[in-house]
């Protein structure tokens, strides 16, 4: 008859009686002086095989595989910089200290004091002289060849994921590096950073779908913000002239491998520039941001990127002159079968077949430009080109990352686009934008000629970490209720 497996929870919550028992804690408050595992390694990179020094460290971490017993064995310790062999020896230990150490179980933290070595196979090693307990798991770590194997684990407990995987840290560390990044060109340009109303009274800056919360002390709805856009503008208005915010955004819109709900963006806005130069500066942004992270892909960022109108790029995909068909009937008849067309009005069918049709073909960096002024909301009209706007939308790898304007600054003409958008809710758009009194009015004492940029941090870590589903690289992504 087979015999049943032990409870691996049980056997471990017994291994942490037994240290409380002998008067060891297993979860004390600190273990200060430690340094990342990575800088000994940096350190000793030249230590031949086989070779002791006299070098003497603190580390911490995980303990994540043991191999060998009696009078010496190897263990290996992980944390945030990499992994670091560990030697145990009984005659430096002694017998009950060797014997605690190795009744440890693998995802046990520990700290370690020792001395740095290269072991006869050349590998750097730390001798233990002295160790301690810092957190008992009760809990085995994920199997690192079967148990992550599923993605839902892997997205639901990031915590899993992250220590099984050091792919998995190593991504999050990227997009760490691309955020701090950003902050540092934006800042060196002289943009000032900034913070806005996550909570609002009314949202916009966008066309999408707002989560609506109750606020109860003044007992009305507020909404999660959809963009920074229009308090940022109202920035510029108060002479500002270079602004940004780097944060998140929330819109109530479906799930796919390029959207989340809430999501990281980062815009900004300068006076006195149009959206010629938001692309400049967008263009030399990305490339600095991955030369500095390391980016060694395929996609070239190298300005000036291809630029290419919106009408030529949707005749060049599509076989369809969105300007030659500007009645919402003409256009669903030149697209016939090929996209769904009930129900949707005239911007929405444009922007179908951008992005159905144009979007997944623009691996290399292509700059989208000069788009009609229905879908455009907050964009200046197109100083040569009647019915068009000054907006680009940038893209990379199959995906939009970028959108920007010549920011619209005359409150008259903003104003009548408010008024359109309110006709396209009342044919059933439920992205519309609603009409905003308190921007035009702010519009009214005087905007200067500004150019304005948004840029999905999400989509760009995407990019520069070659991941293809944006769940990868949000730590926590929205998951849909296990069944």
């Amino acid at each position: 008859m087979a015999q049943e497996p032990p409870d691996l929870f049980a056997v471990r919550r017994a291994k942490l009686d037994r240290l409380r028992a002998d008067g060891i804690d297993p979860f004390p408050h600190a273990y200060p002086g430690v340094m990342p595992v990575s800088v000994i390694a940096e350190r000793h990179a030249d230590l031949p095989a086989g070779e002791e020094t006299e070098a003497r460290y603190r580390v911490a971490g995980r303990l994540a595989a043991r191999r060998g017993q009696g009078r010496m064995a190897f263990l290996d310790l992980v944390d945030r910089s990499g992994r670091l062999q560990l030697q145990a020896r009984l005659d430096v230990l002694g017998e009950e200290r060797m014997e605690r150490l190795l009744a440890l179980d693998l995802g046990d933290l520990i700290g370690v004091d020792g001395t740095a070595l290269r072991s006869r196979r050349g590998e750097m090693t730390l001798r233990v002289d002295d160790f301690a307990v810092l957190a008992k798991s009760l809990r085995p770590p994920p199997d690192k060849h079967h148990g992550l194997a599923d993605v839902e684990t892997r997205l639901r407990q990031r915590e899993l994921d992250l220590i099984a995987n050091e792919e998995a840290r190593a991504l999050f560390m990227l997009r760490a590096k691309v955020i701090a990044a950003v902050r540092r060109a934006l800042d060196a340009d002289g943009f000032v950073e900034v913070e806005t109303p996550v909570l609002q009274p009314l949202y916009g800056g966008a066309l999408a779908r707002p989560f609506v919360t109750h606020f109860n002390a003044l007992d009305r709805p507020f909404y999660l913000r959809i963009a920074t856009e229009l308090y940022l503008k109202r920035l510029i208005v108060g002479g500002l002239e270079r602004v940004y915010e780097l944060g998140k955004d929330f819109r109530n819109e479906g799930l796919s491998p390029k959207h989340n709900p809430e999501f990281t963006m980062v815009e900004w806005y300068e006076a006195y520039a149009d959206y010629g130069d938001a692309a400049r500066r967008l263009e030399t942004l990305v490339d600095d941001v991955a030369r500095e992270v390391g980016y060694a892909g395929e996609i070239d960022f190298t300005p000036p990127w291809r630029r290419v109108t919106l009408r030529d790029a949707i005749l060049e995909k599509a076989g369809v002159d969105v300007l030659a068909h500007r009645e919402r009937h003409e256009l669903a008849v030149a697209i016939g079968d090929r996209l769904p067309t009930a129900e949707r009005t005239w911007p929405q069918l444009v922007d179908d077949l951008l992005s159905k049709f144009v979007e997944p073909e623009l691996i290399q960096p292509t700059i989208v430009m000069d788009y009609p002024v229905e879908l455009s909301p907050f964009a200046k009209a197109h100083r040569t080109e009647p019915g068009l706007v000054e907006r680009f939308e940038a893209f990379v790898s199959g995906m939009e990352i970028a959108n920007a304007f010549s920011e619209l600054n005359d409150p008259d003409d903003q104003r009548a686009r408010f008024e359109a958008q309110v006709r396209y809710a009342a044919q059933g758009d439920e992205e519309a934008q609603p009409f905003d009194e308190l921007f035009l009015t702010a519009l009214e004492h005087g905007m200067p000629p500004t150019g304005g940029l948004g840029m999905g941090i999400d989509r760009l870590v995407m990019v520069l970490g070659e991941r293809r589903s944006i769940r990868d690289v949000v730590l926590f992504p929205a998951m849909r209720d296990q069944s």
